[in-house]
Formats: C-alpha cells, sequence, structure tokens
C-alpha cells in the first residue's frame, strides 16, 4: 500500500519541479526555479496526503 502513497508524492514533487524549471527557464533563474518547484511540490503532496488522511 505505501508503494502507492510513494508514487502519488513522487509525482507531485516531479511536477512541481518541472513547473519550477520552466518558471526558472522563464525568469532565467533555473536555481530559485528549482528551489520552488521543489518546495511547492512538496507542499502540494503533504497537503494531498493530509486531505486523503483526514476523509478516513
Amino acid at each position: 500500500m505505501s508503494n502507492i502513497s510513494e508514487d502519488k508524492q513522487s509525482k507531485s514533487i516531479g511536477l512541481g519541479l518541472v513547473v519550477g524549471i520552466a518558471f526558472g527557464a522563464a525568469t532565467d533563474n533555473i536555481g530559485l526555479g528549482i528551489a520552488l518547484g521543489l518546495a511547492f511540490g512538496a507542499g502540494i503532496s503533504t497537503a494531498k496526503k493530509n486531505a486523503s488522511s483526514k476523509k478516513t
């Protein structure tokens, strides 16, 4: 069961990184984009995990 949770978490972090890198490339600051993307991806993942645990 933990594999499914980890898969959803990695998808959220990956999506955050993709958006962050795109933002970084647009603003010509890749380092900032990677950091923001990772932070937002992890935050979204945690929010989804907390929301699903409150439903049960």
